[in-house]
Order: C-alpha cells, then structure tokens, then sequence
C-alpha cells in the first residue's frame, strides 16, 4: 500500500490545524505557488481525505491516509478511464435534450456543430430554460449551452490527475475528452470521450483495492 508523501502530509497537518483554509493560505505556508499545489490537492479532495467548499476552503475529513494511493493515481491518464460521450446537436431542441440526459443518467450533455465540440449543457441550463415560460420544443439546446471557447475540456493523455483539478476549480461534473484537428489552418476539436466525477471515484476505488 502506498504512503503519502511528506507535502501531503504537511498539507493535511496545516487543514487539520486550521480548517477551514483556502489553497491559497496553504501554499503560503509551505512557501510554494497555488499552481505547485493544485494536484496535491486534487489528489486530497478526490481521495475524500480533504473537502473543499467554494469560497470558504478545505476541511479534514478524517479518512485514513494511509488508504491514499496517490503515485499510482498520478500515473493514470484520462484515456484509461473515460466513458463514451453523451452528445447532441446545436439545432436539438431542448426537449429532446432532456430526454437524452435522463434516458442516459447523466448531469451534462455534449453538444456538437459538424462533428466537433460546440459546447456543454448541464441540468441546471435545462432547468432554467423549462422555467423560462419558452417553447422547449421549439428553443435548440444551442441557445442555452456554455459555448466554446468556455467550455472546460481535457485531451485523452492528460493526467487523471489534471480531470480531478478542472472539475473541482471549475465545480463542474464532466469534462468533454477531445482531440485536436485543423482544418484550413482552423483548430477543431473531435469528441472522442468524456470523463466525470464517477470515472475518477471508480478509478479511485479499484486503485484502493490493489
């Protein structure tokens, strides 16, 4: 079974002691950059050692540290445990979106225009717009989804690890996996996955077993 290293440990000596306290506060502590800390704490937060509450900051959450499998965590890439997309079309009606989210069980929905990432619809975009008194029939989900070039996404060899950073900054639940393509002298980017808060728990569970 792998042991924490000796900056986690300091990372979750200072939370226990000071709780809450934000990342930043951390880093200072230790005499390094938020950015130098970001895994670390990712690894914390992903592992249920720490919890984070926007805003506020980290809290110890008194799971044994020692369970932490943290190099064999690092060492795995989003290709290894990402699922097959959920997408859409720009011109699907939101309707038709919902549908999909729940005959699917997911909490976001991938949107596409051509073939290649558009944007990125979550529950909370559906509920607003079925509230919103309009036609959902009529309304494409187009209307309402975060847009590229905002929304939050990851390449298939890039760390779990790095999933685990985005989704907790960003507090979103899933991240669309995509490969970059140029056309005329243009980058697009293919969806060939995505990755969510579930793929990093599963992945976290199976390594804990090992």
């Amino acid at each position: 079974m792998i042991k924490l290293n000796n900056r986690l440990k300091q990372i979750i000596e200072i939370v226990r002691k000071q709780q809450p306290v934000t990342g930043e506060q951390i880093a200072t502590q230790l005499s390094l950059t938020r950015a130098t800390l970001r895994p670390d704490l990712a690894i914390l937060t992903m592992s249920g050692i720490l919890s984070a509450k926007p805003k506020v900051g980290y809290f110890y959450s008194g799971i044994d540290e020692d369970l932490l499998v943290s190099t064999k965590l690092k060492e795995k890439t989003i290709e290894d445990v990402m699922s097959l997309p959920i997408m859409v079309n720009e011109d699907t009606s939101v309707y038709n979106t919902i549908v999909t989210m729940f005959l699917e069980d997911v909490g976001s929905i991938i949107v596409i225009n051509n073939g290649y990432l558009s944007g990125i619809v979550s529950r909370k975009d559906m509920l607003k717009a079925a509230m919103g008194g309009g036609d959902i029939n009529k309304i494409p989900v187009g209307i309402i989804m975060t847009r590229m070039p905002n929304v939050v996404y990851a390449y298939p060899d890039d760390l779990v690890i790095v999933a685990s950073e985005k989704i907790i900054d960003h507090e979103i639940d899933c991240l669309p996996v995509v490969v970059k393509e140029s056309v005329s002298s243009k980058d697009y980017f293919k969806v060939i996955g995505r990755i969510t808060k579930t793929n990093i728990t599963k992945l976290y569970v199976e390594l804990a077993g090992d």
